[in-house]
């Protein structure tokens, strides 16, 4: 996969994650316990052979910056491989990156530098697995100039949720609409759309053309699902690929995080016996940076007493203590503490978080960096947490990094006497 070139739009703000992307990228966001969301676009760069890779950065970018080159420095410069990180930089005119296709044009000098064959652009947001390789291979065999990554959803799920790609009954692409109310159906199956994954692969020659020609038109929004995707179906072969998974699961996965109920899910499901994504396919590996933490421990310290220093269906990571606690269904990032007597169920906690005694928490996500005194309950009272908290539509209470909680004055008032 020498001859293609691969942009990953990582510059999200990812506001509907809020407040997880109070202080980071959406990409940045961490994702069952020790990853982040880019690594999973990323880790199928690697597993698919590409070794040319530039990740364009805009907002709130020193955690993903930080991750990127503590984690992914992993190229040799001798053989011509490499990721760069391209924060915006004025290089067209006086604005940062107005769209997904001005961020790549305002980057163009790259693609005239490296003069590649094909050029691959991806969002840097999405959780799934795929082989890049056999999509190049699609393009090539039908002689496109241009194919979209899609995967096949029910309509009535898509519907206002996601672009939809409409095809004729050979594949080529005749139609793309932003989130309509009504998916055109695919040909043969008026249940089902085709949803756009955000997956580009253009011959170089026709990206160069069509990013300049993009540039020049005022009305643009500068995006390729709006503007230049449908430009080019209307005067030269564009193509849909159908998402072929290497997850390798009875359904195709692939979850674009855009909600905070969505990323609970998605993180929820990774603790069931069998879960829909595996983390643990050596054939297909997830890579990412984390910390020489110590192993994972649980603390025993008697039965009678309810002291179990227990986890039940759940994933713990390295540097995580539970010391007495019970915890069950949870995603537990780098150390982590749960002390004696507190429970905690149905939980996504992300690094340096420690629940103190007879502390109770339940579907809930702890951002980094927060102590949650002992006997206080998240989850429990979501009229009280609301006023504490943000708490989404079904019911997730989120707690942001940093945020310093009270001592319950009963707590506080026995601690005392």
């Amino acid at each position: 996969m020498r001859n293609v070139l691969t942009f990953i739009m990582a510059g999200g703000k990812g506001e509907r994650l809020w407040p997880l992307t109070k202080h980071r990228a959406k990409p940045a966001v961490p994702f069952g316990g020790t990853y982040r969301i880019v690594d999973f676009t990323l880790s199928n760069c690697i597993n698919s052979g590409l070794r040319k890779i530039h990740v364009l950065i805009q907002y709130k970018s020193v955690s993903l910056q930080r991750h990127l080159r503590m984690g992914w420095q992993i190229f040799s410069s001798e053989l011509g491989e490499y990721i760069d990180v391209m924060p915006a930089q004025q290089r067209t005119g006086d604005y940062w990156y107005r769209g997904t296709a001005d961020a790549v044009y305002q980057n163009i000098y790259s693609i005239e530098q490296e003069q590649p064959e094909y050029v691959l652009v991806l969002a840097g947001d999405h959780v799934y697995k795929m082989n890049y390789a056999e999509m190049l291979a699609f393009h090539q065999a039908h002689r496109a100039e241009v194919t979209v990554g899609v995967i096949e959803m029910p309509i009535a799920r898509a519907a206002r949720q996601f672009g939809i790609v409409q095809v004729d009954a050979d594949g080529r692409i005749v139609g793309f609409e932003e989130k309509p109310d009504v998916p055109a159906p695919i040909p043969g199956d008026p249940s089902q759309c085709y949803v756009s994954m955000g997956i580009y692969l253009f011959n170089r020659e026709l990206l160069q053309h069509a990013l300049v020609g993009d540039a020049q038109r005022e009305e643009s929004t500068h995006d390729f699902g709006r503007d230049v995707i449908p430009a080019a179906a209307r005067n030269v072969r564009v193509m849909a690929y159908n998402f072929k998974d290497e997850n390798k699961q009875a359904a195709k996965y692939w979850r674009d995080i855009g909600t905070l109920d969505a990323y609970y899910e998605a993180n929820m499901d990774l603790v069931r016996v069998t879960p829909l994504f595996n983390l643990y396919d050596r054939a297909w590996p997830i890579r990412t940076y984390q910390e020489q933490w110590p192993p994972a421990k649980t603390v025993f310290a008697d039965e009678e007493s309810g002291r179990l220093g227990l986890a039940l269906d759940s994933l713990v990571s390295n540097g995580c203590i539970i010391s007495g606690g019970r915890v069950e269904r949870c995603v537990l990032s780098p150390d982590v503490r749960v002390n004696s007597f507190a429970e905690v169920e149905d939980a996504i906690l992300m690094e340096h978080v420690e629940v103190g005694r007879y502390a109770r928490v339940r579907r809930a996500i702890i951002d980094k960096d927060v102590m949650i005194p002992r006997h206080v309950e998240i989850g429990y009272n979501l009229e009280e947490d609301r006023r504490r908290f943000h708490v989404t539509e079904s019911g997730i209470v989120v707690v942001e990094k940093g945020t310093v909680i009270e001592e319950p004055r009963a707590a506080v008032s026995l601690s005392g006497t």
